[in-house]
């Protein structure tokens, strides 16, 4: 029996090593953050928990917290930064920050490991951290959170009973189609391409809240949307997939309800979706899906940033040279930081959609106006850069000012 529990005790310092070494924390530091990168376990139920908070000049680290398998620091880190700069480019106050529970959501009880998860981080929430939704995180995980942590301001996306604008409504979906829209607009003066969605081929993969939300946008407007994925499959149909057979599919959570069994489509596998000829690709799932190793296999004119950090550094130069823009995350799916702000300050769903609408436009407008002229055309995510960088640059002046 003494035996059995030393081994137990040797596993564990086993894990929290093999944890440690995941990431060299030194590695992170730039003068922007992150602040703390925080990892926490839990031996008794194997709860795996990660926070970076990146930067706080501007107000309390915003952004949301996943349940992924084989999740690290340093994506998390990543995704944290992201958060610094899209709330410096919708200048919101909040800074950057992210969350992550290593785990497949699917073979675990969720709301037990928010519960663990919550307790662990409870010293930086809400002054430091404000959570909301990520992926496999929806309302009900966030209303755990919240009640585990004591407060209503620990995160946002909470259920609309509990004075929350749930990320189910559609504010990131929605604000990718504004997105959209307006880059048309603004690109329709200079290249040639159409300047509204009527008949437009457009991709998307991955299709839950955000994919499902945006395909609706996107079918209103008249886009043809000849391609959608999940995590089981793909979708095709190049004369257009009928949304409302489509949306039957969203959310899958098994194969058996997957959109490769939407009906009047072709289903095919899971990655080939992204390498469909269209107009426009939109990654709304996961990060590094289009990499140095497959970009040149992107046949989109127009590549928009739904999901965070889908598109590397170097994939992103390679689109460029190639003709193909990269609309960045940090504008395209603000939406959701952009609700989040209106519910946090105690706002209606309909002004958090009529600000998410005003902003993401003129984002949109701004960083792309500033990337073109009568020559040239410079990444988008470089003008967006620019302007995030002064403004958090700014704040952490003042605050240094202060702590003199």
């Amino acid at each position: 029996m003494e035996q059995t529990v030393v081994d137990l005790q040797e596993q564990r310092i086993s894990v929290l090593d093999d944890l440690l070494e995941q990431v060299n924390v030194t590695s992170l530091l730039d003068s922007w953050g992150p602040e703390k990168v925080i990892q926490v376990y839990d031996p008794k139920i194997k709860m795996e928990g990660i926070l970076v908070i990146d930067n706080t000049a501007r107000g309390p680290g915003k952004g949301g917290f996943r349940i992924s398998s084989g999740v690290t620091p340093t994506e998390v880190f990543k995704l944290a930064r992201t958060m610094t700069w899209k709330c410096a480019l919708a200048d919101l106050p909040f800074g950057g920050a992210k969350g992550a529970i290593n785990a497949d959501a699917y073979s675990i009880d969720k709301i037990r490991f928010v519960k663990t998860f919550a307790r662990a981080v409870s010293t930086f929430s809400p002054d430091q951290w404000v959570a909301a939704p990520d992926m496999n995180v929806g309302e009900k995980e966030i209303e755990a959170f919240v009640e585990e942590i004591g407060s209503m301001k620990a995160a946002t996306g909470k259920p609309e009973r509990l004075g929350g604008i749930p990320h189910e409504l559609g504010t990131t979906g929605f604000g990718v189609g504004v997105s959209i829209e307006s880059t048309l607009e603004v690109l329709s003066k200079t290249v040639t391409i159409q300047e509204t969605l009527e008949n437009l081929k457009v991709v998307i993969q991955g299709f839950g809240n955000v994919g499902s939300e945006l395909t609706k946008y996107l079918a209103n407007r008249g886009a043809r949307i000849v391609g959608i994925s999940d995590y089981w499959g793909a979708a095709y149909n190049p004369k257009g997939i009928d949304a409302s057979k489509a949306l039957k599919h969203a959310y899958a959570c098994d194969e058996a309800h997957s959109i490769k069994g939407c009906k009047g489509a072709t289903a095919i596998a899971r990655d080939d979706v992204t390498y469909l000829n269209c107009d426009i690709l939109v990654p709304a799932a996961i990060s590094n899906v289009i990499t140095g190793q497959n970009a040149s296999k992107i046949k989109a004119k127009l590549v928009f940033e739904a999901a965070n950090n889908p598109t590397t550094i170097i994939a992103e130069q390679t689109l460029f040279k190639r003709g193909v823009l990269v609309i960045p995350d940090c504008i395209v799916n603000a939406g959701g930081v952009i609700g989040s702000y209106v519910e946090y300050i105690g706002g209606s769903p309909d002004e958090a959609f009529a600000m998410i609408e005003a902003k993401i436009s003129q984002n949109t407008r701004k960083v792309l106006k500033s990337a073109i002229n009568s020559d040239t055309i410079t990444l988008p995510r470089a003008m967006a850069m620019k302007i995030a960088q002064k403004r958090v640059s700014q704040a952490m002046h003042r605050r240094a000012g202060q702590e003199l």
